[in-house]
């Protein structure tokens, strides 16, 4: 998938949902919502910058400074409803989604594509002092609204880190 990307400007909307299930020990998490959800982004930006580094990856940091540089234009980066995404049955992105991806694609770079991590699940492992990561993303076209693709990958490992380390090198495989 990234060969076809290379060198383009890929935004990478915020995460806006992140469950974690009963049974994950506690103390491997952040409780609060807001913290949670950086965790995950912060993960998610290094994952896929060490992995397909030939991307320009538009992380959500960047999205979040372009979105308060332009009020009005563009709607908050946080709040946009991306994790709609998480479903299967989609074929396209729905609006006003589809819009809010375009005007924030158009403002940040000019890039034609988002890749759209819409859920995170963290649920205890199958193994004792396991934890596993389900995530949901996909990539979509900003122009036409398509969704070019879909992944759904699942990764254990001691840590929530490791896990959700584990689901990225499924979707975004070295060689």
């Amino acid at each position: 998938m990234t060969a076809a990307l290379a060198g383009a400007a890929v935004i990478v909307p915020p995460l806006t949902m992140v469950v974690v299930e009963p049974g994950v020990p506690e103390g491997m998490l952040p409780t609060e919502r807001l913290s949670l959800l950086a965790w995950g982004d912060s993960l998610v930006g290094q994952f896929i910058a060490e992995r397909a580094p030939e991307v320009r990856w538009v992380l959500a940091p960047e999205l979040r400074r372009v979105a308060r540089r332009s009020p009005g234009l563009v709607t908050d980066p946080d709040q946009m409803g991306q994790s709609v995404l998480r479903s299967g049955s989609l074929k396209s992105v729905p609006d006003p989604l589809r819009g809010y991806l375009r005007n924030l694609m158009a403002v940040a770079g000019g890039g034609r594509y988002a890749f759209v991590p819409a859920a995170v699940v963290v649920s205890a492992g199958s193994e004792p002092g396991q934890v596993t990561a389900h995530v949901a993303a996909v990539l979509a076209d900003g122009r036409s609204g398509a969704i070019l693709w879909r992944t759904e990958a699942s990764g254990s490992g001691a840590t929530p880190a490791a896990a959700l380390a584990a689901a990225f090198a499924l979707i975004f495989p070295v060689l």
